[in-house]
C-alpha cells in the first residue's frame, strides 16, 4: 500500500469480509483476533483483484515504504528538501540506504533515483497540463539546479521538451499513485 486511498481500499475489503482489525497502515494490518488461513486466502484474493498483494517479507514492506515516502514528498507540491533522499529514506525506514537501494532495484527493476525522477517528471507534467507554474518555477519547485537540466531530463523521459509538452493537445500522464503500484 503506497497511499491513503490504498489504505482505504484495504479497509473496505476488511469491512466487507467482516474482519476485526484495529488499524491499517502502510504495509500492515493489525488484527484484533486470529485470522484463519482460509480467510487469509480469501483476503489475498480480494487484494489481488484490486491490484495489491500481501507483502510476504519485511523487505517488501521497506520497498513499499520507500515508494510511499517519495510520493508523500509531492503532497505539498514543493520539494524543498534540506537533506538528500538517501538520508531521508534511511532515517525514515531505519535501514541502510545501500540495502534499501539494492532491494528496491531488485523488486522494481529501477533504482530509487530513477523512480524519484519519474515521480518528478509526472508532477511536472501535471503542473504543465494545469498551467499552474511556468517552466522555471517548475524546475525550481522540483529541486532542479537549472531549467536546462530539468528540460533535458524531461525530454529524455518524455521525448518532448516541457514547452512542447505544454503546447501539445495529447498530454500523456500517469498518476503518482499508479507509479507507486509499479
Amino acid at each position: 500500500m503506497v497511499c491513503p486511498r490504498c489504505i482505504m481500499a484495504v479497509e473496505a475489503v476488511l469491512n466487507d469480509m467482516e474482519v476485526s482489525y484495529s488499524q491499517v497502515r502502510l504495509g500492515a494490518v493489525e488484527f484484533t483476533q486470529e485470522f484463519p488461513p482460509s480467510r487469509i486466502k480469501q483476503f489475498e484474493k480480494k487484494l489481488l483483484e484490486l491490484g495489491f498483494s500481501i507483502a510476504k517479507s519485511r523487505e517488501l514492506v521497506w520497498v513499499e515504504t520507500v515508494k510511499f515516502s517519495l510520493i508523500q514528498l509531492f503532497e505539498n507540491e514543493s520539494l524543498e528538501l534540506n537533506v538528500p533522499i538517501s538520508v531521508l529514506l534511511s532515517e525514515k525506514i531505519n535501514v541502510d540506504y545501500s540495502r534499501l537501494s539494492q532491494l528496491f532495484s531488485n523488486s522494481q527493476g529501477k533504482t530509487i533515483e530513477q523512480y524519484f525522477i519519474d515521480l518528478k517528471i509526472e508532477k511536472a507534467k501535471e503542473w504543465l497540463s494545469l498551467e499552474m507554474f511556468n517552466i522555471s518555477q517548475i524546475a525550481w519547485k522540483l529541486g532542479y539546479g537549472s531549467v536546462q537540466y530539468f528540460s533535458a531530463q524531461f525530454k529524455k523521459i518524455t521525448g518532448q521538451t516541457p514547452s512542447d509538452y505544454k503546447k501539445s493537445s495529447k498530454k500523456d500522464r500517469k498518476s503518482l499513485d499508479s507509479l507507486g503500484k509499479q
